[in-house]
């Protein structure tokens, strides 16, 4: 989406990088810039640093980075094109008519505008005669009408274009539909129908409040139980929550993370107003990133069943990378939160609550679980399980507290475990220290990028031309001096491109911030970008700047040579094997 150069040059003018994150991060000035804790991952220790004479900001705890833009893309979970309309607004700016921005930008309106409308519709439904079933069924399931209201539950009449007739009758055309999935395709015949019938409808609404997709849910026996919304440009399962729009607003001091939308439902039905359902795909990273957004502790409520702890075990990591505090609940005497609700009342799950176990309490019970204590070959090896897993615990406290409970459950002294969990994180500290004394043998590892997508083939240039940008952007008036260099003589493809970047901007007059970059690259590379420019500045000499373009033509001519080198071999294999040649 090309926006205008000079329009962006103002929308970062206007957006000063200070400002913007400063309504989301609190920021302590030091030295010349600011610091404050990550929004985007847990921490105690600031890492977070925004540099406003360059206008980027970067964190070194997980190395996000960029402009301002970048920033709002990833705080506010938007594309790059609706992050500048969001700066656009804020500093009362009019977006320029850029046909492509405007007509993607139109069609997913559309599609926001026709989901809310089939929301409406499905809604409606639910009290017309064809929704008795689902009504009853709600009844059943103890679902109030001010809860039904709450979260637009709705109803699919079990017809084949029930949804399609009304909808085209309001304008939204049969192509429109099939964007939005509202409707399936018959791939023999090719006709078209409502993707959702006869089914309990949960719309799916984003943390702006746009209606993006449904779930839908049986009545009775059939299946799929669920059907929800395939992929389409406004709807993606991976970055969405059910219940987030309504969850950012609690005032609890957590988030209860359930697996199904009934489940969410009960919870905020009976005072939890913090409960959110994954879209029927199990956890991913975005969910875990944009949870840590809203709160500091999460509570895991999944099934006891086998496939509900296998989903804990694979949840608590991924949670924990973020730096949230997890908790889990064990329900006894009912499946799932909805039915305990219904079975034992609010109160006694505020008591669940309150008893909730820690990761650590919840994965030394969950692997005592796997062995029969009562034989002695068993206990062996659950101690050696337990004390490998207490030694990867952070702090020796808590090495101290689970050490002696897994002693106990094993019945074992606490000092003969002790000295097993010792052992184990001797073991533990001696692969680390090799893994770091590895890294530090290795430099040309230590300069790649945090970026996998990113590595660096011919380190001795990459990391000229780290120094030669540093200094362009630090003082552009030395691109008069890089006369001839192009966008190949680059090792690193993305340092050509952002130099080839600068070249245009300073022969066109505009601006020469990496903020001006953001258009162009990828968040991953704009994110590499602001790290190489957190480093260590160079001294600004032509002395320098001579030595970096000197590297980087030594090391272009050396590629060239080689790739000739390359070419004749490859022609004399070939010769061979044609039997044109000799030995």
């Amino acid at each position: 989406m090309a926006f205008p150069p000079a329009f962006l040059d103002e929308l970062n003018a206007r957006n000063p990088i200070e400002d913007v994150v400063g309504q989301y991060v609190a920021l302590t000035r030091r030295g010349s810039n600011l610091f404050g804790l990550c929004p985007f991952h847990g921490e105690k220790t600031p890492s977070f640093s925004v540099a406003p004479e360059k206008g980027i900001f970067y964190c070194f705890g997980c190395h996000k980075g960029g402009g301002v833009v970048n920033f709002i893309m990833e705080i506010e979970n938007l594309t790059y094109g609706d992050a500048v309309r969001f700066l656009a607004k804020r500093a009362g700016l009019e977006v320029p008519d850029d046909g492509a921005y405007q007509s993607q930008y139109k069609k997913k309106e559309r599609l926001w505008a026709l989901c809310r409308a089939a929301a409406q519709f499905y809604h409606a439904q639910l009290k017309t005669p064809a929704g008795e079933e689902a009504r009853a069924y709600l009844q059943k399931r103890g679902v109030s009408g001010q809860t039904v209201t709450r979260f637009g539950l709705g109803y699919s009449p079990n017809r084949w274009t029930a949804l399609l007739d009304v909808m085209t009758a309001k304008g939204y055309t049969k192509e429109e539909l099939l964007e939005a999935g509202l409707l399936s395709q018959n791939r023999d015949k090719g006709t078209l129908y409502d993707r959702f019938r006869n089914r309990l409808m949960f719309p799916i609404i984003d943390v702006r409040g746009n209606v993006i997709g449904f779930g839908g849910r049986v009545m009775d026996d059939s299946t799929p139980k669920y059907l929800n919304s395939p992929e389409t440009i406004i709807f993606n399962k991976r970055r969405n929550l059910f219940a987030m729009n309504v969850v950012k607003k609690s005032k609890r001091e957590f988030i209860i993370l359930t697996e199904g939308y009934m489940d969410a439902i009960a919870l905020h039905q009976y005072g939890f107003d913090c409960a959110v359902a994954s879209l029927g795909t199990s956890l991913t990273q975005e969910h875990a990133d944009m949870l840590s957004k809203y709160t500091d502790e999460l509570v895991l409520t999944y099934d006891g069943d086998e496939a509900g702890q296998n989903a804990t075990q694979r949840a608590i990591p991924m949670l924990e990378r973020t730096g949230l505090r997890v908790r889990i609940l064990r329900m006894r005497g009912a499946k799932d939160p909805d039915e305990f609700l219904k079975k034992y009342g609010a109160d006694r799950f505020r008591l669940l609550l309150e008893g909730c176990e820690n990761q650590a309490e919840y994965r030394l019970r969950s692997l005592q679980m796997r062995f029969d204590l009562s034989q002695d070959e068993q206990k062996v090896e659950f101690a050696k399980q337990a004390a490998a897993l207490i030694a990867g615990f952070g702090t020796a406290v808590e090495r101290e507290v689970y050490g002696t409970r897994a002693a106990e459950a094993a019945g074992l002294s606490p000092d003969v475990l002790r000295m097993e969990i010792d052992r184990a994180r001797k073991r533990l500290l001696r692969q680390e220290k090799r893994e770091e004394t590895r890294r530090e043998m290795d430099p040309a590892a230590a300069v790649q990028p945090f970026q996998r997508e990113l590595r660096y083939d011919n380190v001795r240039s990459a990391v000229a031309e780290e120094g030669l940008l540093r200094m362009l952007f630090r003082e552009p008036a030395l691109l008069a001096q890089t006369e001839g260099l192009t966008a190949e003589d680059f090792s690193v493809p993305l340092f050509g491109r952002v130099y080839a970047a600068l070249r245009e901007r300073w022969q066109n007059d505009l601006a020469i911030t990496p903020a001006a970059l953001a258009d162009s690259l990828s968040p991953a590379e704009m994110a590499h970008l602001t790290a190489v420019l957190q480093k260590q500045e160079p001294p600004l000499s032509e002395t320098a700047l001579a030595d970096y373009l000197r590297i980087l033509r030594e090391e272009r001519a050396k590629a060239r040579v080689s790739d000739a080198s390359d070419l004749l071999a490859m022609q004399r294999d070939l010769k061979k094997k044609k039997g044109y040649g000799g030995s």
